[in-house]
């Protein structure tokens, strides 16, 4: 704070205010010290000094993504967070969840959670809140991506994974297709041929979607000519509006691998392609017959946990496998 003070030509009582009292400080003083704070990497207070008297805030910090009832509503999500939550239960931890993805108070969000490392649950590429949780200095996981410099990366080969499950479902096809994940953080829906994984800015759909490509090529199927219909969300209602699209734009689609169960979901609600697969091999794969990749995410929510306390980092790129069902005549 005196650095800042001593730059921006202020008090350091003025740059106390800003973080904490903003409402005692005028709009242009206010300014000034922000901007002198970026220019010197001074991210404000550090919410754990609020806990010296401990040492520290003995609470991790979940940086989601998503909207908060995700946590609760998403299958994929709960398994994770189960996992988290039962280190933090072993070793006398609570757990904060920060929601973001909301607007541009996101990333102060995330600085100003009294925590004592992040787990950050897979986003893309560019996403600020990750530079935010980095620029604390405090410890951060990332789940799925993207691989940063000072940050442990957590997750299965997706990429590997895709080109198996992808073999499977593609086998007899004579127009295959996929279900993806969001490209972006825009999250725009829509139908296209021939999606290039190298343009998409969330590691693991782009992981994915090269994984689907690769088992295509492998078959002689033109990736060009495969319809990928891309969901805003993980949602089997939303999906079967996605795939109805898709069949619209390609009514003689065969196959269909999904990203997750809850889109092989709602392909096969939809109707029309006679070989679908999923990802998770959650509940509803093994009710609906779904061939699916089995990972435990669980596993890897305890695995992040651990990592962000300062345990070695356990190896998860080999940590699945393609379970063969009914959906691909298995």
């Amino acid at each position: 704070m005196s650095d800042v003070a001593r730059a921006a030509g202020v008090s350091p009582m003025t740059v106390s205010y800003t973080y904490n009292r903003p409402e005692r400080v005028s709009a242009d003083s206010r300014d000034k010290v922000l901007r002198t704070a970026a220019e010197l990497g001074y991210a404000g207070p550090d919410p754990s000094a609020r806990s010296l008297r401990y040492g520290a805030t003995r609470t991790l910090g979940v940086v989601l993504g998503e909207h908060l009832t995700y946590a609760f509503d998403d299958p994929q999500a709960v398994r994770f967070l189960a996992g988290v939550a039962e280190v933090c239960a072993e070793r006398g931890y609570g757990l904060l969840i920060v929601p973001t993805g909301t607007g541009d108070e996101d990333p102060e969000r995330v600085v100003s959670a009294a925590v004592d490392a992040y787990i950050v649950w897979t986003t893309t590429d560019d996403d600020p809140v990750l530079a935010a949780a980095c620029s604390t200095r405090r410890p951060v996981v990332v789940h799925g991506g993207p691989e940063r410099e000072g940050t442990t990366l957590v997750g299965i080969d997706n990429r590997g994974a895709a080109r198996a499950v992808g073999a499977e479902v593609f086998a007899t096809a004579r127009r295959p297709a996929v279900l993806s994940f969001p490209v972006d953080r825009r999250r725009d829906t829509f139908v296209r041929p021939g999606v290039d994984p190298d343009t998409v800015a969330y590691p693991v759909t782009r992981d994915r979607l090269a994984g689907y490509r690769d088992a295509a090529l492998d078959l002689g199927v033109d990736w060009s000519e495969v319809p990928v219909g891309v969901c805003r969300t993980n949602d089997a209602a939303e999906a079967r509006a996605v795939m109805g699209r898709l069949l619209a734009a390609a009514p003689d689609v065969d196959a269909v691998a999904a990203m997750s169960d809850q889109l092989a979901l709602g392909a096969l609600r939809a109707g029309g392609p006679v070989r679908v697969s999923g990802w998770d091999d959650a509940d509803v794969a093994r009710e609906h017959g779904l061939t699916s990749v089995a990972q435990s995410l669980r596993e890897q929510g305890a695995a992040c946990a651990a990592a962000a306390l300062g345990d070695p980092v356990a190896d998860h790129r080999d940590a699945w496998r393609v379970v063969r069902r009914a959906s691909t005549g298995g």
